[in-house]
């Protein structure tokens, strides 16, 4: 018996460069139909959410404040 292939994954920086897929799915509560971001939805119909580890790939990480940005909210 052999095993299942992984699923390849990305690290963050490239999942990050990559744009975002829009996917749809019926809703798991009401049914409706909605449209999410690479595997992740929110119902406007009844408010059901889905986990966000349920997503087709990695979020991105917050990235660092250039020092200049940084700089000039100090001094404001």
């Amino acid at each position: 018996m052999t095993a299942a292939p992984r699923p390849e994954r990305r690290s963050p920086d490239e999942a990050a460069t990559e744009h975002p897929e829009i996917t749809y799915i019926g809703c798991a509560r009401c049914g409706t139909l909605i449209a999410g971001l690479d595997g992740r939805y929110a119902c406007s119909g009844c408010g059901w959410v889905n986990e966000w580890t349920e997503g087709h790939r990695p979020l991105p990480e917050a990235r660092q404040r250039r020092s200049a940005d940084a700089t000039s909210a100090d001094t404001a």
